[in-house]
C-alpha cells in the first residue's frame, strides 16, 4: 500500500478530531494526554493501525498542547507539562494579557512540536538500522540501562528502580512458554486464579485501568470543586499580539525544544522534566532573569517549546528500539499489539509506509492543534469550564468498555481494569513511580527472552560483559546514570539532614 492511499479524508478527520480531544482532555485539569490515548486506544482496533495511529498521535500533540490553556487562564497547569507554563501565563493573565500569553504559547507549542518531529525523521531511522547489529546479550544491556535511567530520574532513585523491577515482576505472571526457554509450567499465580490468569494480566487493561481509572479515582478522592464560570475567565481581549515578540528568542525556542526532545529519548522522564529544564535554563541564559516569574513572555516560550518537543523524542526509542519514551508512547505499544505489530529495530524498515504515514499525522497534528488554538483560543478557553462530575461518568464508562470488549468480551479484562486502577491510585499514595512500573511491566518479558536466550547461546554471565564493545559502553552509561542519581540526591540533602 502507498501512502497516498493511506492519507484519506477518513485518516486526516481522525487526526484533526483526536487533536481536538486531546485539547479537551488537556485544557481540564486533572485529564492529561495519557488518559485521552488510555480511553481511547479500544477505538482503534476497528480503524486499521495507521487510523488508528493517526488518531492517538493527534490525542497525544493535541493533550500536551492543551495543557497551557487553564496554565494561562487560571493558574493551575492543565497537565504535569505545563507546570512551569504557570509561572508567567497566569501573571500575564493578571495583567490582562491573558490571550497575548496563550498565542505566545501556541506558537512556542508548534516551534517544539515541528523541532522534535524534524529529529525524529532524522534520527529514528539511523538508531534503528545501528540497532538491527544487536544481539540478545546488547538488546538486554539496553533495557537494563532504560530502567537505570528511569530510576536515576525518578524522585527516589531506589523507589523509581523497585517499580520498575514490580512491573516486571508481575509481567512475568503466566505460563512460562517454552518458545520463550521456559518449562511451559505456569508460575507466580496465587491458588484459585490458574483459569484466569494462565497468559498473565492484559496489556490493555492495565494500561487503561492505571492511566484512565486511577486518573479518576484521584479526582473523586479530592471531592467536586466549584466549577469556573465563564465570567470568571479573562482572556485579556485587549491585550495586542505581535509575532515581533519573538524577535531575539530564536536561540531560546530552538534550544527549548532540543532539550524538550532529548529528554523525551529518555526513558520514562515525562514532560514536567523537559518543561522545568527548559525554563530554567531560558532564565540563565536571559539577559533580564529578574524578569521570569513576573510574566516574561520567554518564560512561556521555553515552556511550551521545551514540553511539546517531547512529543516526537518520546517516539525515537520506541520506533528504533521498542523502548517506550514516556507513559503516553507506552500506551501506543497497545495500538501496535492489537494490530498484531512489534515495535523494534526493524519496525521502520519493515513498514516503511506506516512509518511514513506517522510522520505525516504528526506533522498534520501540529499544524492542527495551531490552527485551532491559535484561531480559536476565545472559545476554547470556555472548555476549561466543562463540570468534570458530567465527563467522568462518560469517560468511566468508555473505560469498562473498552476494557470489556477489547479481547472479544473477557469480563476478568474489567476486574484487571478495576484492579490496576486502584493500584495505580494507591502507588501514587504509596510514592511509586508510575511510569518505570508500566515500562518495566511493558519490558519484562522481553527482558527475560534476551536474558535467557544470551544464556543459552552462550552459557555464562560473563557474557553480558564480553560480547562486543557495544556491551562495554552500555555498562559504561548504566554505571554513569546511577552514579549521576546519587550525586545529584546528595546534592539535595538539606544541610541539617
Amino acid at each position: 500500500m502507498e501512502l497516498a492511499e493511506i492519507i484519506t479524508p477518513l485518516f486526516l478527520s481522525l487526526i484533526v478530531g483526536g487533536t481536538f480531544v486531546g485539547i479537551v482532555f488537556g485544557a481540564i485539569p486533572g485529564m492529561t494526554a495519557t488518559m485521552a490515548v488510555a480511553v481511547c486506544l479500544p477505538l482503534t482496533y476497528s480503524l486499521g493501525l495507521e487510523n488508528g495511529l493517526a488518531l492517538l498521535l493527534g490525542l497525544y500533540v493535541g493533550g500536551i498542547s492543551g495543557g497551557l490553556v487553564p496554565a494561562i487562564l487560571l493558574g493551575i497547569p492543565g497537565t504535569p507539562s505545563s507546570i512551569t507554563t504557570t509561572f508567567d501565563g497566569y501573571p500575564m493573565t493578571r495583567q490582562g494579557e491573558g490571550e497575548k500569553a496563550l498565542r505566545i504559547g501556541i506558537v512556542a507549542s508548534l516551534v517544539g512540536g515541528l523541532v522534535s518531529l524534524a529529529i525524529l525523521y532524522l534520527f529514528a531511522p539511523a538508531l534503528a538500522e545501528f540497532a538491527i547489529r544487536f544481539s540478545y546479550v546488547e538488546k538486554f544491556l539496553i533495557i537494563l540501562f532504560a530502567l537505570t535511567v528511569m530510576g536515576a530520574l525518578s524522585n527516589n532513585m531506589l523507589i523509581g528502580i523497585f517499580s520498575g523491577f514490580l512491573g516486571i515482576f508481575i509481567s512475568l505472571i503466566g505460563t512460562y512458554d517454552i518458545s520463550d526457554g521456559g518449562n511451559g509450567e505456569i508460575r507466580l499465580i496465587p491458588p484459585g486464579l490458574e483459569y484466569w490468569l494462565e497468559s498473565g494480566f492484559s496489556l490493555l487493561p492495565v494500561l487503561i485501568g492505571l492511566f484512565g481509572l486511577a486518573a479518576i479515582l484521584d479526582e473523586a478522592e479530592a471531592g467536586v470543586p466549584k466549577g469556573q464560570s465563564a465570567e470568571n475567565i479573562k482572556t485579556g481581549r485587549r491585550s495586542t499580539f505581535s509575532f515581533a515578540v519573538f524577535r531575539g528568542q530564536i536561540v531560546n525556542l530552538l534550544r527549548s525544544a532540543g532539550i524538550g526532545t532529548f529528554v523525551g529519548i529518555l526513558p520514562g522522564v515525562g514532560g514536567s522534566a523537559a518543561s522545568i529544564l527548559s525554563y530554567s535554563n531560558a532564565r540563565t541564559f536571559s539577559r533580564n532573569p529578574e524578569r521570569f516569574g513576573k510574566g516574561e513572555p520567554a518564560g512561556i516560550m521555553a515552556s511550551e517549546a521545551g514540553n511539546n518537543g517531547l512529543t516526537g523524542g518520546a517516539l525515537v526509542p520506541l520506533l528504533s528500539l521498542g523502548i517506550p519514551g514516556d507513559s503516553t508512547t507506552a500506551l501506543l505499544i497497545g495500538a501496535f499489539t492489537l494490530q498484531g505489530i512489534q515495535v523494534g529495530p526493524l519496525f521502520i524498515g519493515n513498514n516503511p509506509v506506516t512509518w511514513e504515514a506517522m510522520i505525516v499525522a504528526m506533522l498534520i497534528a501540529n499544524l492542527a492543534m495551531f490552527a485551532m488554538m491559535y484561531f480559536a483560543i476565545r472559545y476554547l478557553a470556555r472548555i476549561v469550564t466543562v463540570p468534570k462530575h458530567i465527563l467522568f461518568p462518560v469517560i468511566l464508562m468508555m473505560c469498562v468498555i473498552g476494557a470489556y470488549t477489547i479481547n472479544y468480551g473477557i469480563m476478568f479484562d474489567v476486574w484487571t481494569l478495576l484492579i490496576f486502577g486502584l493500584f495505580g491510585w494507591l502507588a501514587v499514595k504509596l510514592r511509586l513511580e508510575i511510569a518505570p512500573f508500566i515500562i518495566g511491566f511493558i519490558l519484562g518479558p522481553s527482558a527475560e527472552i534476551y536474558f535467557v536466550k544470551s544464556l543459552e547461546s552462550f552459557g555464562s554471565l560473563s557474557i553480558f560483559f564480553t560480547k562486543s564493545w557495544i556491551a562495554v559502553v552500555m555498562w559504561i552509561l548504566i554505571a554513569a546514570s546511577i552514579a549521576g542519581s546519587i550525586a545529584l540526591s546528595r546534592r539535595h540533602v538539606p544541610p541539617d539532614a
